[in-house]
């Protein structure tokens, strides 16, 4: 499972389309994004003629902006706006357009991660007597459910109010854990109306892959048509998808965006692994944290990768690690080809006539054939040649598990082929030993 976020104007889309498709739920939401628009390959932002037009088509396709007052804020994946003064009630079109127009793109600090604020999301400002809590979480064995008659900015101080239950995978909602977590709600209209929306967005979590569905605050509203009913609707929502189920759930999942966390921005590559990734059975991930370090390494396991990078900070040698990278799951070949052709392209991206190490690492596989992913590696490596003698590159190969003599001699034939100096050790050598090696080749320079 990879839980990705996504941005509260697409979690409420998707809520209101996936409750009305499972239950024919209509869930009053409204919502429009609003985004920075970029300028020429200059750097130069756009002119103002382009901002005015891009503000008038999104009026133009919304006109219920005009009918009622607004709500603006930050969509950026970071909370407790109203406390930040980052939310702006009961405005016209036009205050929000002149509140949005001060705050795009500007650099905030929020939990001590800076970033700039380039997406807003505004919605009607729909004024209400009551706040509720909602939390759906998938947890390995059970989707714990949650809730609370005491919502808003303010839930953390009233955490003892919230009800919980643990639904385990292989039963359904019952009815007694609902009145159990609604046990606190004494008007049976609106308990009726939270019933049956707590009932359909749970199955809709399972069904369309949820791993995080919140709604803090959720209230109740009347319905503006003659019937005057009672609907449920989220005012704020954090919604986190099972990014592994994108393969299931790509005509739904079509339009939405999965952004990366406040303050931080992939490069290029990192989209690259993360599109493979996405597409993929396997996981295969990479973050550069120093593109001009001269410790890279490629390791199979998450635990493995974890320890890896622990023993270079730990020698002394932190800042020039120049990446997390793991693969697992039995990727196929042509993937794990892919996958160390972008992590190479990085690693002799800056050479600088200093030596470079590749660490490709791993514990001993239970299921993974060894020599199966090392041949897309040294598929790699072989197209990689003349960077790798370039960069003054030794690698160093650590790995066990099934066939994994037979991948240890064709890393050490290829590299002998492509005269790139190589060591290779089998489970007989303890995991981390390749990383003291592979400083001592730097120290030796």
């Amino acid at each position: 499972m990879a839980r990705k976020k996504v941005r509260e104007a697409d979690g409420k889309r998707l809520v209101k389309k996936v409750l009305k498709q499972q239950a024919g739920l209509d869930v009053p939401i409204q919502v429009v994004q609003l985004k920075e628009l970029q300028g020429d390959d200059s750097g130069a932002p756009p002119p103002p003629a382009t901002i005015k037009a891009y503000y008038d088509q999104v009026l133009e396709e919304n006109l219920w902006l005009l009918d009622q007052p607004l709500v603006v804020k930050p969509d950026m994946l970071f909370g407790k706006r109203g406390k930040s003064d980052l939310v702006a009630l009961n405005k016209s079109w036009d205050e929000v357009v002149e509140f949005v127009s001060a705050r795009m793109g500007t650099e905030l600090e929020v939990s001590g991660v800076k970033g700039r604020i380039t997406t807003f999301i505004v919605e009607p400002f729909v004024p209400h007597d009551f706040e509720f809590y909602l939390c759906i979480q998938a947890h390995r064995a059970h989707e714990l459910l949650s809730f609370g008659d005491c919502g808003g900015v303010e839930i953390e101080s009233n955490w003892d109010r919230v009800r919980s239950v643990q639904v385990p995978v292989e039963e359904s909602l019952t009815e007694e854990m609902l009145e159990a977590v609604l046990i606190d709600v004494r008007d049976k209209g609106q308990k009726a109306v939270l019933n049956r929306f707590i009932n359909a967005a749970f199955q809709a979590f399972r069904d369309f892959d949820f791993t995080l569905l919140e709604s803090n605050p959720l209230t109740i509203v009347p319905s503006t048509d003659k019937t005057g009913e009672l609907q449920v609707l989220p005012l704020d929502i954090r919604v986190e998808l099972d990014s592994y189920a994108t393969f299931k759930n790509m005509q739904l999942w079509n339009d939405l965006e999965f952004p990366e966390a406040w303050g931080r921005s992939k490069i290029h590559e990192e989209k690259v692994v993360q599109n493979l990734d996405d597409k993929s059975g396997a996981s295969l991930k990479l973050s550069v944290l120093n593109p001009r370090g001269h410790i890279w390494t490629m390791v199979a396991g998450g635990g493995a990768s974890v320890i890896y990078a622990d023993t270079v900070v730990d020698l002394g040698w932190g800042d020039e690690l120049a990446n997390y990278a793991e693969y697992s799951g039995n990727p196929k070949q042509e993937e794990t080809y892919l996958y160390a052709r972008t992590l190479l392209s990085l690693a002799t991206k800056y050479l600088d006539g200093k030596r470079r190490v590749i660490i490709v690492g791993g514990g001993v596989a239970n299921f993974t054939d060894v020599a199966a992913t090392f041949t897309g590696i040294i598929q790699a490596l072989k197209d990689f040649k003349g960077k790798l003698q370039e960069g003054k590159t030794k690698i160093f190969v650590r790995r066990g598990g099934p066939n994994y003599k037979a991948g240890l001699r064709l890393m050490q034939e290829c590299c002998l082929e492509i005269d790139v100096p190589v060591e290779v050790y089998g489970p007989d050598t303890s995991m981390t030993k390749i990383v003291e090696l592979g400083i001592e080749y730097l120290k030796g320079q």
